[in-house]
């Protein structure tokens, strides 16, 4: 019965890898140059200075620092409440920045230039960065991390959380956050928006494949 349960997410996998994959041909052929430059162009009229700071803060949302700490403590309760089993879906976490690695250095797509780019949220990432010329972008580590971390933890908030309120409010602040971040992205032109779409695909990927992991078929005895 939970198998059969699980079919829609299964399926839905499938979907989400071949909409990803398709994205990645599009994007290599440079079909999504003139939409991306079109957005880049509208969402620099929509600067303002003085929300910079603001948007930078946004920006750590997403961070390899804060995600990766948040992912280490959704591990971290799962070991303490006696999940173990359960805790090897911080696999997903390392498995999603090992494909955003691989896409970023064999997939040529330049992030946008320093020029129209404003500074992002601090983060150790940035010494990873080539010092010459922009890094490719393709998928946005922001996105795809925002989208794994914090839809994990909704699900599992939803699920263990014996706060009503808890449950009722984690996957309606997991979408704010995730939609909040591809804003930011797209705000302070660090990404074009091929490159937003690239990391919630792939975030939806490792995140719903995570979901499987935790609801997958318990023996009877457990």
């Amino acid at each position: 019965m939970l198998l059969r349960l699980l079919v829609p997410r299964l399926v839905a996998i499938a979907l989400l890898a071949a909409a990803f994959m398709v994205l990645t041909v599009v994007v290599s052929l440079g079909w999504l140059a003139g939409p991306d430059h079109d957005v880049l162009i509208y969402m620099s009229g929509l600067w303002h200075e003085s929300l910079h700071p603001l948007f930078q803060g946004i920006a750590l949302l997403g961070g390899i620092e804060l995600s990766s700490l948040l992912m280490a403590g959704l591990v971290a309760f799962l070991i303490w409440k006696g999940y173990r089993a359960d805790a090897w879906v911080g696999i997903a976490f390392v498995a999603a920045e090992v494909f955003e690695i691989f896409y970023k250095t064999n997939l040529p797509h330049p992030a946008p230039s320093a020029k129209v780019a404003h500074a992002d949220g601090p983060s150790l990432s940035m010494l990873l960065e080539p010092s010459t010329g922009p890094a490719n972008s393709f998928p946005s580590g922001h996105m795809l991390r925002t989208v794994l971390v914090y839809g994990l933890l909704a699900f599992v908030i939803r699920r263990l959380a014996p706060w009503p309120w808890a449950r009722a409010l984690a996957l309606p602040l997991a979408v704010v956050v995730i939609v909040v971040v591809a804003f930011d992205r797209l705000y302070l032109d660090v990404h074009w928006e091929s490159d937003v779409l690239g990391g919630l695909l792939l975030g939806a990927i490792t995140m719903v494949s995570a979901t499987v992991w935790l609801d997958r078929p318990r023996r009877a005895e457990n």
